[in-house]
């Protein structure tokens, strides 16, 4: 499976993995039930409940269409809109756990948005034939709407619970040193430790040095390279988090 390195804030990069199209494909059909399940309401409102029907008989042709556009309108924008409020996701999207990104890595913007969905017209044509032909062909499971944008759709399952990755064994007596560690969450601890770890198994100084200036701003701290290493240093900020938030392996 191809998988997309995001920039965190903690300014590292964590791989994720690149969604595959049966996850979007449900997540293309909750959406689509959503905009029907809106132009039903709305049609029954104006047109049964109100009886649109009944000026709309005194109006000419183009202005009978122009009403009705008006009116399904929203339903055309939705995927632009939903994207945009919530951070490259729509309730489809959110509930199978997918998110729109750059490739790379940073946050799409509004105009990232705006392209995808102009060139959705493109990839619905043929029932979505062009749209899935594109996703298959291209490394990153891009349609082209995600090509002119340089965006790619990211899965957020983990495999592993988050809980399992950040538990750190503990003597029994252990005094923490850091106890603004509790400032981090579950998530910042395990982007820490899990690079930490991998930055070590390969020595990687500068990921540690930049993995602890990073801590050490986060936090506010100023360490005496004299008392402490970096390597030390992190490696007791994770047995802190672990002691503060009552972990136990």
């Amino acid at each position: 499976m191809s998988q997309i390195a995001i920039n965190t804030s903690q300014n590292v990069n964590i791989n994720f993995n690149i969604s595959n199209i049966g996850e979007r494909f449900l997540a293309f059909l909750i959406d689509g039930a959503i905009r029907i399940a809106y132009l039903l309401l709305i049609y029954y409102v104006f047109f049964d409940f109100f009886n649109l029907n009944r000026y709309l008989m005194g109006m000419d042709q183009w202005s009978q269409r122009a009403i009705s556009i008006a009116i399904a309108f929203p339903a055309s924008i939705y995927p632009l809109v939903m994207e945009s409020l919530m951070e490259g996701q729509t309730p489809g999207k959110r509930i199978m756990k997918i998110r729109v990104v750059k490739i790379d890595g940073y946050q799409a913007s509004f105009g990232d948005y705006l392209i995808r969905w102009v060139f959705r017209i493109i990839d619905v044509t043929f029932l979505g034939i062009v749209g899935l032909v594109s996703a298959i062909a291209t490394k990153n499971n891009q349609r082209l709407g995600d090509i002119a944008a340089g965006t790619a759709v990211i899965s957020l399952k983990n495999n592993i619970n988050i809980s399992h990755t950040i538990l750190e064994k503990l003597q029994d007596d252990y005094i923490p040193t850091f106890p603004q560690v509790i400032a981090l969450s579950d998530n910042d601890m395990r982007i820490i430790k899990d690079n930490f770890l991998k930055a070590l198994k390969i020595d990687d100084r500068q990921v540690i040095t930049k993995l602890s200036d990073k801590i050490k701003s986060i936090l506010k701290l100023e360490i005496d390279p004299q008392q402490m290493t970096e390597r030390q240093f992190i490696g007791v900020v994770i047995k802190d988090y672990n002691f503060y938030t009552g972990r136990e392996s």
